[in-house]
């Protein structure tokens, strides 16, 4: 959106600023640049998605007025969605967890959602804590009237991250040699890569998932503490062909990086973030001076201040 005057709430979603790492990249390494999406309203890029959702159950009638949406989320989804639904006017119920931050489920209820929250394993996300909030859901979108996002399923989720491809392209100047990007219900690499792929034939794309639970590389399913990515199972819309590569990274790497981002490069952001870094950085080793790589901000660190990862104690 450009211009000065008043403007929709929504209009602030979208067109969010890149930063260039200066402290934590090692000499001799690509240029790695970092989408600020903590910049959306409600400090991540899944207003994006929320939007798209939203709008697009809206025009094609699975939305009716006044109809209630019905979302499963870690936090940030549910977040976006109950931004989106009380600037559209829609009731939303959303069902998440302990296993996810306190200020997440608060800023929900902020918004005005009706949350239903599952006891987790331990303050960790499991595959069998998904699938129940996946489960629960879908009961609770039965109800006449009411529409279910299903966010792992929803092609309007993809779209909605079209638009953040073409903007980093821009802002790279077409210098752009990777993107790298952690996956959850894999609809925001899904989007990006697709476009990235047609404008700058020849990019590298990496997915990023939980070293201790490695599905997308054929591995176990595990317990981890990297909220919004590694549900314990193959997204549904997920396909080998979308990465060239798959890097793990482990809780502790990305909460570390997580917090050297904050220190040292002024940039706060949540775990998926430092993990997003940490094999950007990986990456960047490889491909050395004069290449670029891109990942994401994904959201806020003022969603995790209640969490270890920036908790003083």
């Amino acid at each position: 959106m450009s211009g000065s005057g008043p403007r929709d709430v929504l209009g602030g979603v979208g067109n969010t600023p890149v930063a260039v790492l200066r402290r934590v990249v090692p000499e001799g390494s690509a240029r790695v640049v970092v989408k600020l999406e903590c910049q959306n309203p409600t400090g991540s890029m899944k207003d994006r998605m929320a939007l798209s959702v939203v709008d697009g159950a809206a025009a094609s009638g699975r939305l009716p007025p006044g109809g209630r949406v019905v979302e499963y989320t870690g936090g940030s989804t549910g977040t976006s969605l109950a931004f989106v639904c009380t600037a559209r006017g829609y009731p939303v119920t959303l069902v998440s967890s302990d296993a996810f931050s306190r200020e997440k489920r608060d800023q929900m209820r902020a918004f005005g959602a009706t949350v239903v929250e599952l006891p987790s394993e331990g303050g960790r996300t499991t595959k069998e804590l998904i699938q129940s909030m996946m489960a629960r859901a879908a009961e609770l979108a039965a109800a006449p009237g009411a529409f279910c996002a299903d966010q792992f399923r929803n092609p309007d989720a993809a779209a909605g991250y079209a638009p953040l491809a073409r903007e980093l392209r821009e802002q790279t100047a077409g210098r752009l040699d990777a993107f790298v990007q952690s996956v959850g219900t894999a609809q925001c690499i899904r989007g990006v890569a697709a476009v990235l792929r047609e404008l700058a034939p020849g990019v590298r794309i990496a997915a990023v998932e939980p070293a201790e639970s490695p599905v997308l590389s054929g591995g176990a399913p595990g317990p981890h503490q990297i909220e919004g990515v590694g549900p314990g199972f193959v997204p549904p819309l997920w396909h080998p062909e979308l990465a060239d590569e798959i890097l793990q990274v482990s809780t502790r790497e990305a909460k570390e990086m997580a917090r050297r981002l904050a220190r040292e490069e002024a940039l706060f952001a949540g775990t998926s973030t430092g993990a997003n870094v940490v094999a950007a950085l990986r990456l960047a080793e490889r491909l050395g001076p004069g290449a670029t790589v891109a990942t994401l901000a994904c959201d806020t660190g003022l969603k995790y201040l209640s969490t270890d990862l920036y908790a003083s104690g």
